[in-house]
């Protein structure tokens, strides 16, 4: 048996620095990369259904490229070889992209969406697409056009979403990097649920175009105010050297930001000692399962204990978000286009997204929405004054059954559907950059995330806390297989 495991373990991704090095140095050729990613893919995804569309000609034909490119001595990006894969609420040109819709179940792109395009100038390869949520609209990994896409530490649980499929495959470890969308945690939660390391940057750091939408259906859910797309991987240093090619301003997103001289990969120059840190289980009103809120207290310690924080007990005056939060996904979705085109072809949508599509929305409900964005920014803003992170667990529970929308009782209390997830939405409002680390184990070993929120535009100060985290309490090493569920004593 054991020899049986570690041959699995063999089997597991390098991390994309490691992969990117030996291919820049000819250790390693591109194409040996991408073939040991699909080998990997075919192997472990079976069961888990993280992939939903692969186009291994298109990466092995990348690779050879990349391969050409180092023979003839030009220089290569700073990913050249990495084998990544792409959410498919992301556009891929050439690549099947379907938004998880039967209404986009033979969607071809045309153009990359700006992140793709800048992974493959640096060198990327593209392996194919990953599982989501029907346009994004529910943090789970279920869809009607593909299979529902599993948890790699319990198959029988969801691994969270909207970005499912990219949670498993790095959580599997089919391969070291993958890009996640959220517009309300969508990187974030999947990040917790499966063990992982997800960062939401600030709004507008790297740009989001075209989004969910093409010629057929302008704007169909753009969800332009909220949106943010982020690096999932094992370890933060995967994710500051995708950082370190996605980041920067573009003219096909307005909302883009400056480029800043952010020095993504060396996340250990600046000390935390004496940084005032702020944790809180519930935010003063969310049911969060107790050994859910333990396990992330129990990180949040490290920042104190290891790292020479000041570590206080104090949430935001904020209020729970999910009312407002749902009215702005409402105000930057096309309802009409959506509806017609869905009567069009004879189908009905389910779930988050039938009963956003069916609500009667007015007016005074999405300019009280933006009126109380306002006071939550506000709010944090005033917050973030005092400290210099905000930490919470990243979601209220852990991995819960497959094709649920979510959990029916917290803590003993009945909830709704979207009550799990009370914590997450509060970066998207404010545009604050926010990452998920793993935090450890409940006692039937599913993994717990705890998130880090940091001040506006500080972004490398949330992936030094980040590292300095993972430095503390390890996680790389620690894989689906590796965690015994834990037994209570006799008493």
């Amino acid at each position: 048996m054991a020899e049986a495991a570690a041959d699995k373990r063999d089997m597991r991704s390098p991390d994309a620095l490691t992969i990117a090095r030996l291919v820049a140095s000819r250790q390693m050729s591109a194409r040996e990369a991408t073939a040991d990613a699909l080998a990997r893919i075919e192997t472990l995804d079976a069961g888990l259904f993280a992939f939903c569309t692969l186009a291994p000609s298109e990466a092995l034909a990348d690779a050879d490229a990349i391969d050409a490119r180092l023979a003839r001595g030009e220089r290569v990006g700073p990913l050249a070889g990495v084998p990544v894969a792409v959410k498919d609420l992301i556009s891929t040109r050439g690549i099947r992209t379907t938004f998880g819709s039967p209404l986009y179940a033979d969607h071809v792109p045309k153009e990359d969406d700006v992140a793709v395009e800048r992974l493959r100038r640096a060198g990327a390869i593209i392996i194919g697409k990953t599982n989501t949520s029907e346009f994004g609209y529910g943090a789970v990994g279920h869809n009607p056009l593909f299979k529902t896409t599993r948890n790699p530490w319990n198959r029988a649980r969801t691994p969270g979403g909207s970005s499912a499929g990219s949670a498993a495959a790095i959580a599997s470890g089919m391969l070291p990097l993958a890009l996640g969308s959220d517009g309300g945690g969508s990187v974030r939660i999947p990040a917790a649920l499966s063990g992982i390391f997800g960062v939401k940057p600030s709004w507008g750091r790297i740009p989001v175009y075209p989004g969910c939408r093409d010629e057929r259906m302008p704007g169909a859910s753009g969800w332009e105010s909220l949106e943010h797309i982020g690096p999932m991987t094992r370890t933060v240093a995967d994710a500051a050297l995708a950082l370190s090619v996605l980041c920067g301003p573009s003219p096909k997103d307005r909302h883009s930001a400056p480029l800043e001289p952010i020095d993504w990969r060396n996340l250990s120059s600046a000390p935390l000692k004496g940084l005032r840190v702020a944790f809180t289980p519930d935010c003063g009103f969310a049911a969060v399962e107790p050994e859910v809120a333990a396990v992330a207290e129990d990180l949040a310690r490290v920042f104190a204990a290891d790292l020479g924080c000041r570590l206080e007990s104090a949430a935001p005056q904020t209020g729970d978000t999910q009312p407002v939060f749902e009215a702005l996904v409402a105000l930057d979705t096309d309802r009409k286009g959506l509806s017609a085109a869905a009567l069009k072809q004879g189908y009905a949508f389910r779930g988050q997204l039938s009963r956003l599509l069916n609500r009667e929305w007015t007016a005074v409900d999405f300019t009280g929405a933006i009126l109380e964005r306002k006071r939550i920014a506000n709010a944090m803003s005033r917050f973030m004054e005092t400290y210099d992170f905000l930490l919470t667990p990243t979601v209220s529970v852990a991995a819960f059954g497959l094709d649920m929308e979510g959990p029916d009782r917290i803590a003993g209390r009945d909830a709704a559907s979207s009550a799990w997830t009370p914590f997450s939405a509060l970066a998207n409002l404010t545009g604050q950059p926010a990452a998920s680390v793993p935090a450890g184990f409940t006692r039937d070993g599913r993994p717990v995330g705890l998130q880090i929120v940091g001040r506006h535009l500080d972004d490398i100060g949330v992936m030094r806390a980040a590292a300095a985290l993972e430095a503390a309490r390890p996680w790389r090493d620690i894989w689906p297989g590796d965690v015994v569920p834990r037994v209570d004593e006799p008493r």
